[in-house]
């Protein structure tokens, strides 16, 4: 079921500049979808356009059947955001700004703000000012305020920017502790590639405005079973692939049909006289295929 439905999004800048063009895609409840794209590909106007901010010039998003573009307040209660730089009072206590924050819609339940903050690791340091807080804490405190209250999905927009190798690790084990323990569903906007492949299920490519790939991360792909094979007789393995019904790319990378076994092919492959050096399990890594899409003209 999709909790998130991207539908038809097109917008062009007052520039004349093309930001979107007719994208779409979805989020599916209880997954975790990143959404990749150089910068000014159209990452944060979708992002924008998700959360209300930005009004489309055709399409709509759709979070729980309900249409950000024609039911907005209805829409939005059931999402929470990091939506660039989080900004707080650093004068007040990370609790006292979960409160102002929650103020704003008229929602407090204190045993529920408890439960967040004990989630995202706060306990310790949530009644210290925000000003005493590192960048990390800081998005941890970030992440508690999206979370209130109790949303479907969460929209996060390069939630590990400028923190440190040991920062990310630990927001990574966060977002993925939230899925796993607490069913929660996050589309979250990145450009470090080897994080969406730890943290993500699928991913959605974005260029110029378009959408060009929508499917598995790599790392999580099970329809396809790939195989590096190393020898000296390219042409013949060929050959004796292509008759096998399994493929094989310039590289030597042989996609082996799901019908079939791989050691079958190797047998074909000795039978035919290919002396064969190497034959290992093969798995495309996400920046290979970010890197193979965009360098598409």
């Amino acid at each position: 079921m999709a909790l998130l439905d991207v539908r038809h999004l097109t917008k062009r800048w007052p520039t004349g500049r093309l930001a979107l063009d007719d994208v779409s895609f979805e989020v599916k409840e209880g997954e975790i979808l990143g959404l990749l794209g150089h910068n000014g590909a159209g990452k944060s106007t979708i992002m924008g356009i998700t959360l209300g901010m930005v009004r489309p010039d055709q399409g709509e998003v759709r979070i729980g059947g309900r249409s950000v573009q024609k039911e907005r307040d209805r829409a939005l209660r059931q999402i929470g955001a990091i939506y660039e730089a989080a900004v707080f009072y650093d004068y007040l206590s990370g609790w006292q700004n979960l409160r102002v924050f929650c103020s704003l819609s008229g929602w407090w339940d204190e045993a529920e703000v408890k439960r967040v903050v004990q989630i995202v690791n706060l306990n310790r340091a949530i009644h210290h000012k925000a000003s005493t807080y590192s960048h990390g804490m800081r998005q941890r405190l970030a992440l508690a305020q999206a979370m209130l209250p109790e949303p479907k999905i969460l929209l996060l927009d390069e939630p590990t920017d400028g923190l440190d190798p040991e920062g990310i690790r630990e927001f990574r084990e966060l977002i993925l502790h939230l899925r796993k323990h607490h069913g929660m569903t996050i589309m979250l906007n990145s450009h470090l590639l080897a994080e969406v492949e730890q943290m993500c299920d699928r991913c959605v490519i974005i260029k110029d405005g378009k959408k060009v790939f929508e499917g598995p991360v790599p790392s999580q792909e099970k329809t396809r079973r790939m195989f590096q094979l190393e020898t000296g007789d390219i042409g013949l393995a060929r050959e004796i692939l292509d008759r096998a019904g399994a493929t094989m790319d310039k590289h030597g990378i042989v996609e082996v049909p799901l019908s079939m076994e791989p050691h079958e092919l190797v047998a074909a492959l000795v039978r035919g006289n290919v002396q064969v050096g190497a034959w290992q399990p093969h798995r495309r890594t996400l920046e290979q295929l970010y890197m193979g899409l965009s360098s598409k003209s």
